[in-house]
């Protein structure tokens, strides 16, 4: 036992990559708590809030713990080093880490080989992260190097694998081990590493040095359960050499289990009949491909998916190379035991030759795995008290107690532990980003921020740097100055603001007052705040609708005047207690002309004003044009019904939208206040109006270095219209029912810049796309939602905002304006240094928020964060957050295509993805063969993401998309919170044909592979935009019956996108499923059903990311290949 590696492993144990449930956030949980929107394409083309009662409203003052935290949650693994029973070589890392690489056989395996063997560097790296445990010697220095043999006996301390190997000479085995995740035979528990305990991954173990044979599955190093999937090697063949390639046994270097086969194929030639398969193991975790042959090893030496693929065929075993032996014991397996030696001497002639074999995907890291690690182990609360804390996964159940930094649902940082200096940040290469949602929709038994109200004294501010009061301000001088936390400017406070400091220091009305104890809350604004210094009127919203000849056929005019009223302005969104919405209407028809409406009151008809001089364009009225619903109900019932008459045998087709913009921002200036458009819109503005546009469409650029000249605007007209809305107030909701090329790059700009949306309904047909056109259009009224905002981040000295992604205007360097914000709103900021950080003193980041409110006041919004710094890159690496990566990267992406050629594009993400793990196997990971592949616990599934990110129909395009879904995408995605780019990067899929008819939750997500599909299977996909119904051949007639009500898969509807209500448990069970994952997601998600084999299928594939894509993209497999090549070639 070597106690400087114990010492070091507890010590990153303690840092938080090991032991028990997080306990790091202010106690466990308590028990109980609560845990493409289009077509596809068609062939032709408040008194606690501290939790503690006692003093003042918002609760005691938490106690602050120092306890361990982890990213992806507890389970009983470890990370940095043994633990107790836990054997360790005395030659350093050589022991310590995985290989992939082809080396001499290890003591621990059983696998003795006679000559020198040249030992690796001494000792672990510092700050080691890297999971080491399942590659130590056992017993001291290999008995086949002239030392004597150690007692060895069963071993029990080896990695989570297997580690008999059949003794060629003697026929005998080794015991398996029992102290590392794995059951022993007696059939306990786990000691030492915990199936439960997420995957980490550390490397791939490897071959021999200087021998060659076909390239088997991926070794893979794990902290759970073993694996299975893989297929066995050629095992018995007396003359051969040992061989440790992938299909291998595990050696030393090993971290992981072996690889045995799950519905594999049978027992290879002279394999012996207890060595088959065992059964399949639950909650199988894994990790990366092991890709080196020798010394010479390449990623493009592998066949990474099959034979011959983009990366390079596998190579031939050279002469006097054996096959490669496996080993999969079962626990209670015969012929267990004896010596450890006696192995066949290398360079024997073989007498079978070692087939090649394909990579089983399910050995790479899973994007499933790590989201149940995280739910089992960070559901409950999350406490905020504690500075740094790395808040669960957005897929996680959790509710946030606010303690003085805002709830993660507003904002959320890539890493929590900054690192020092520019240096250190740009040579981790991870970009230092925040993903901002002020408005974010909170959980039922969450606290809305809560308003403070300080009257005509308004926000206390630092005087120099302007930054609003929070609970980082230090007292000082009794209480009469306070020191800001920003730029360190001491302010004095007001009279009126004063109180006492406690012995502690604090003010004794901390927890009286929101804006001393928590990290999010609202403030009133004065008049000072205000534009020109008036308060400023409730807002208004006014619906346009092109009645032209394609809106009145396809029935889009006859179902929304119908339901208008009735679904949609009876949720017009109130304040909180308010019996009625103070938000104001108004009604606008338009084909080639523009029609306002007179809806006062007073009147027994409703009145209709034309504006034909489109060309200069003005309101013709004001009075009775802005009206509330209650005042004027049976004018507006009147003019709904009238509209459908008035033009249901219009010829009109050709449509103006420039005009319809400026005529709904006058009538906003006329009226003196903030709102939102709703336009509906059908076709080309082809008109000769402002803001006419021609058709460029042309799909055979995507892809090309050209493709910018059609996701780039025709013209600037709706980009300077946009701007002119954002100064008014006025944001732009656009909702689209095209036939054709409609030109979403160019009209999108005034909803961007606005701070609006875009909605789009292809080949839209009310009987079949009305019902989620209407729960689009509802939901979107109905929900909270702010105008006139200004944003501004602010962050202490040393760092600082320089990049802003998202959809709003900046007229400066450092105001983010938005026409208007709802909880569907994301922004991304990149942060930068311009100084030195401390480690003590941390990093603080504030984002606040002028806005008017629902009801017409001005208000501020702060949400308050405080991040950790460290002078270590384990430290940073220990503490980042994925979700949060993937979401900068993809709309700095975003910002590229527009720019530069879709190759580039491509080629920079995949350099981020190889330069971040690439620094940290060189920084944080012990010295090691290039052969093997480290990755970091938090970011091993970057690959995965990258490679999504790459095959989005946003960032490259299918071969089926059009140039319209392409930008409405990119509009889509440049919006997103971190929640919704999570689903749509990589899919949810679950099977329906076998769930539990009484259970009421939804199933269990698995892989997007097709290899997950069986025939007689049904599943469920969706990505927050669309919802696919998969049926197989082969599913029960019984299913199909109790579901649609037809005999068989081939009757059924598939252009109907509702499913039956039938009277029996499966038809609700599945209705309800459908139901609860609609309400998840911010849009209503059509269900598209397809039968396998028909000819929506490949569509259907498209959203299986981890297979190859139809547009010659990589598989995921194929991808860690080509990033593990890229990784080698930036070490060496």
């Amino acid at each position: 036992m070597n106690p400087h590696y114990i010492n070091q492993g507890m010590a990153a144990h303690n840092q938080g990559y090991g032991g028990g449930p997080p306990q790091g956030y202010g106690g466990m949980p308590p028990s109980g708590t609560l845990p493409m929107g289009q077509r596809p394409p068609v062939s032709q083309g408040q008194s606690m809030y501290n939790g503690q009662p006692g003093a003042g409203p918002y609760g005691q003052p938490p106690l602050k713990q120092d306890l361990p935290h982890q990213l992806y949650g507890g389970g009983l693994h470890m990370q940095n080093g043994p633990q107790q029973g836990m054997a360790s070589g005395p030659h350093g890392d050589r022991s310590m880490s995985p290989r992939i690489q082809q080396r001499p056989p290890q003591p621990s395996m059983g696998q003795f080989q006679r000559g020198p063997v040249p030992l690796g560097p001494q000792g672990p790296a510092p700050g080691q992260i890297t999971n080491q445990m399942g590659s130590m010697n056992l017993g001291g220095i290999p008995q086949g190097l002239g030392m004597p043999q150690t007692s060895m006996g069963h071993p029990t301390t080896m990695g989570n694998q297997y580690t008999g190997q059949q003794n060629t000479q003697q026929g005998r085995l080794q015991n398996p081990p029992t102290s590392m995740g794995m059951q022993g035979p007696s059939g306990g528990t786990p000691t030492s590493m915990g199936m439960l305990g997420p995957p980490t991954l550390q490397g791939i173990p490897g071959q021999s040095p200087q021998r060659m044979t076909a390239p088997g599955p991926p070794a893979v190093s794990t902290q759970g359960p073993p694996m299975v999937g893989s297929q066995p090697s050629i095992y018995g063949v007396p003359t051969s050499s040992p061989n440790y390639s992938m299909g291998g046994p595990p050696t030393s270097m090993m971290q992981g289990t072996p690889i045995t086969a799950m519905a594999g194929p049978p027992p290879m030639p002279g394999q012996p009949p207890h060595l088959q398969h065992p059964p399949m193991a639950q909650n199988v975790t894994t990790t990366g491909p092991m890709m080196s042959v020798g010394n010479y090893s390449q990623m493009d030496n592998m066949p990474p998916t099959s034979m011959s693929n983009q990366y390079g065929a596998p190579p031939l075993s050279p002469p006097g190379v054996g096959p490669t032996p496996s080993t999969p014991p079962f626990a209670n397996q015969p012929n267990v035991g004896g010596s450890m030696h006696n192995r066949p001497q290398m360079g024997m002639q073989p007498t079978m030759q070692s087939q090649p074999r394909r990579l089983d995907p399910d050995q790479m890291p899973s994007p499933i795995q790590v989201i149940q690690d995280d739910k089992k182990s960070r559901s409950g609360v999350f406490q905020t008290a504690q500075r740094g804390s790395v808040p669960p996964l957005v897929t996680t159940p959790f509710v946030t107690q606010d303690q003085g930094n805002c709830n993660p649902r507003f904002m959320r940082a890539t890493m929590y532990n900054i690192p020092c200096t520019a240096d250190l940040l740009k040579q981790s290469h991870i970009p230092m980003a925040l993903s901002i949602t002020p408005f974010a929709q909170l959980q039922a038994n969450e606290h809305p921020p809560p308003l403070v109200n300080l009257g005509e004294l308004g926000p206390v501010r630092c005087n120099r740097c302007k930054a609003y009061m929070c609970p980082f301000m230090e007292f000082v001088d009794g209480g009469r100055r306070f020191q800001c936390v920003f730029c360190s400017c001491s302010t004095e406070v007001p009279a009126e603001y004063f109180a006492h400091l406690d012995h502690t220091g604090k003010r004794v009305d901390c927890y009286d007052r929101p804006e001393l104890c928590l990290g999010s809350y609202e403030i009133v604004g004065t008049k000072d705040y205000c534009k020109d210094g008036i308060l400023p009127k409730p807002p208004a919203f006014i619906f346009m609708i092109d009645v032209s000849y394609n809106s009145v056929k396809s029935g889009l005019v006859h179902l929304l005047c119908e339901r208008l009223k009735s679904d949609i302005l009876v949720n017009l969104p109130k304040e909180t207690g308010a019996e009625e919405s103070e938000i104001r209407v108004g009604f606008v028809t338009y084909s080639n002309v523009i029609h306002f409406y007179n809806v006062k009151g007073a009147l027994a008809q409703p009145q209709m004003l034309v504006v034909s001089d489109v060309q200069d364009m003005f309101v013709p009225l004001l009075d009775g044009f802005l009206v509330k619903l209650s005042e004027s109900e049976a004018v507006i019932d009147s003019l709904l019904a009238q509209i459908p008459q008035m033009f249901g045998d219009t010829r009109e087709t050709e449509t103006i939208l420039g005009p319809v913009v400026q005529a709904g921002l006058e009538a906003l200036k006329a009226a003196d206040c903030a709102g939102k458009l709703y336009i509906f819109h059908s076709s080309l503005p082809i008109a000769d109006a402002p803001g006419k546009l021609r058709n460029r469409d042309d799909r055979k650029l995507l892809g090309t270095e050209k493709e910018k000249t059609i996701l780039t605007p025709q013209n600037n007209f709706y980009t300077k219209l946009g701007q002119e809305c954002v100064v008014a107030g006025c944001s732009v909701d656009l909702f689209l029912f095209p036939n054709s090329y409609i030109d979403v790059a160019t009209v999108s700009e005034v909803c961007k810049v606005t701070g609006g949306q875009v909605y789009k309904y292809n080949y839209f047909q009310a009987d079949l796309d009305g019902h989620r056109f209407l729960e689009d259009l509802k939901s979107n009224v109905e929900r909270p939602v702010a105008f006139d905002a200004i944003m501004r981040v602010r962050t202490s000295t040393g760092i600082r905002p320089v990049d802003f992604w998202g959809n709003f205007y900046m007229s400066n360097t450092t105001d983010v304006e938005l026409a208007s914000v709802d909880s569907d709103k994301s922004v991304a900021v990149e942060i930068k240094h311009d100084d030195k950080l401390s480690e003590q003193d941390g990093a603080y980041i504030q984002a606040a928020v002028l806005f008017t409110s629902i009801s017409g006041q001005r208000r501020l919004r702060i949400h308050n964060l405080a991040l950790n710094c460290c002078t270590q890159l384990p430290d940073v690496f220990r503490n980042c957050e994925l979700d949060i990566l993937v979401n900068a990267l993809c709309k700095k992406a975003l910002q590229d295509v527009l720019s530069i050629p879709p190759k580039e594009v491509r080629e920079k993400l995949m350099n981020t993805c190889a330069q971040i793990l690439a620094c940290y196997r060189k920084n944080c990971a012990s010295p090691s063969s290039a052969g093997q592949l480290i990755l970091p616990e938090c970011m091993k599934l970057l690959p995965l993401y990258t490679n999504c990110i790459i095959k989005s129909d946003a960032v490259q395009g299918a071969s089926d998309t059009s140039t319209d879904d392409r930008s409405y995408l990119m509009h889509l995605l440049n919006a997103m919170d971190v929640s919704t780019t999570n689903v749509f990067f990589y899919p949810r899929l679950m099977a329906l044909h076998n769930v539990e008819v009484e259970s009421t939750t939804v199933p269990p997500m698995i892989r997007c592979s097709v290899e997950k599909l069986q025939d007689s299977g049904v599943y469920l996909l969706e990505n927050g935009l669309s919802m696919f119904m998969w049926i197989g051949m082969n599913v029960s007639s019984d299913w199909v019956h109790s579901v649609f009500g037809v005999q068989s898969a081939a009757q059924i509807d598939i252009d109907k996108s509702q499913l039956l209500d039938l009277d029996n448990l499966l038809s609700h069970r599945i209705r309800n499923i459908v139901k609860k994952i609609r309400e998840e997601r911010r849009r209503y998600m059509k269900l598209t059903i397809v039968r396998q084999r028909d000819k929506l299928e490949p569509w259907f594939h498209h959203f299986l990311v981890e297979d190859k894509g139809a547009n010659g993209t990589a598989s995921y497999v194929d991808f860690l290949c080509h990033i593990h090549k890229e990784i080698r070639s930036l070490l060496s």
